[in-house]
């Protein structure tokens, strides 16, 4: 087999590596994998609902391994998701804010989705993090919002 795509029009080394992977592992070490994702996902969405601050909109119970949120009150908090974004980027991590689509896009939400690099200890770091962050913004509100979508997606 020379070439493997699916629309022509991108190369296929994903696919041909995720089939090998596959091959290697078999159904129970994928199996093993994605339910390790579901579980840190839940262990997560479960975390993130202590807080008061998040209206939590999926908690990764159900068909992803993903969380999804919201703030319950922005103008309340003193401070948008892009911002948080922006503070969380300081440590390393990159966590997508975006508005919903046009039905509702008054609210803005932010998904973290679990991949299978991602441990226990990573979370545990995270959410060290995320709390620091949001004990720091709401000491000191921001008098300016970013309510537009920058370079966070």
């Amino acid at each position: 087999m020379t070439t493997f795509a699916l629309d022509f029009s991108r190369p296929a080394g994903q696919i041909i590596s995720q089939y090998y992977k596959f091959l290697q592992l078999g159904n129970e070490g994928y199996t093993a994998i994605n339910n390790a994702c579901a579980d840190t996902a839940q262990y997560l969405g479960e975390e993130l609902g202590k807080i008061d601050l998040f209206d939590i909109l999926y908690d990764g119970h159900g068909g992803i391994p993903a969380v999804c949120y919201s703030l319950k009150d922005e103008a309340g908090a003193g401070f948008s998701l892009y911002e948080l974004s922006d503070w969380l980027r300081m440590h390393g991590w990159q966590i997508a804010s975006y508005p919903l689509p046009s039905n509702r896009q008054n609210l803005t939400v932010q998904r973290i989705l679990i991949r299978h690099v991602v441990s226990r200890d990573m979370i545990f770091l995270f959410l060290r993090d995320l709390k620091k962050e949001l004990e720091y913004l709401k000491k000191n509100p921001l008098l300016v919002h970013s309510n537009e979508v920058s370079f966070h997606q």
